[in-house]
């Protein structure tokens, strides 16, 4: 399996410096950094570590969801998944990422409710990044098969 990259340049402190992160392998784009955005409730029009796990999680487990489901026989019309990463504190000191909420809606034919849910907490469980988020206190997962 393939290595992926990404890199981060800053300039600056902690609280008043800034910076881009770069995704490298894709070339898709550098994306702007900053502690004060970071920690805004808007993001100030700049990503930050969480939106990129965010990002990295819902991909990740739409893939595995697509593939339990393609075992399972079922056909994926369309599956949409969001995260939500919270950030907050620490009670070792500093902050540390608390919770995940997933919420998965997919249009799926060949399969029930009932195996759709099965399906989207196996893939909860299975996929890579939730792997490497295991030290992450709640991961919920909301998953609804909807009918077109």
């Amino acid at each position: 399996m393939p290595t992926r990259h990404a890199r981060t340049a800053w300039d600056g402190g902690f609280e008043d410096g800034s910076g881009q992160v770069e995704l490298t392998d894709s070339g898709l784009g550098t994306f702007e950094m900053s502690f004060p955005k970071r920690s805004s409730e808007d993001g100030g029009g700049a990503t930050n570590p969480e939106e990129l796990i965010a990002a990295a999680h819902s991909s990740c487990y739409t893939m595995q969801l697509t593939a339990l489901l393609g075992q399972r026989g079922a056909t994926p019309i369309s599956i949409e998944t969001s995260a939500a990463v919270t950030l907050g504190p620490d009670p070792e000191g500093g902050f540390k990422i608390s919770r995940i909420d997933l919420t998965v809606r997919g249009e799926v034919d060949g399969i029930d409710e009932a195996g759709f849910a099965e399906a989207a907490e196996e893939a909860k469980a299975g996929c890579p990044v939730s792997k490497a988020l295991e030290g992450v206190d709640t991961i919920t997962l909301d998953a609804a098969l909807e009918t077109a």
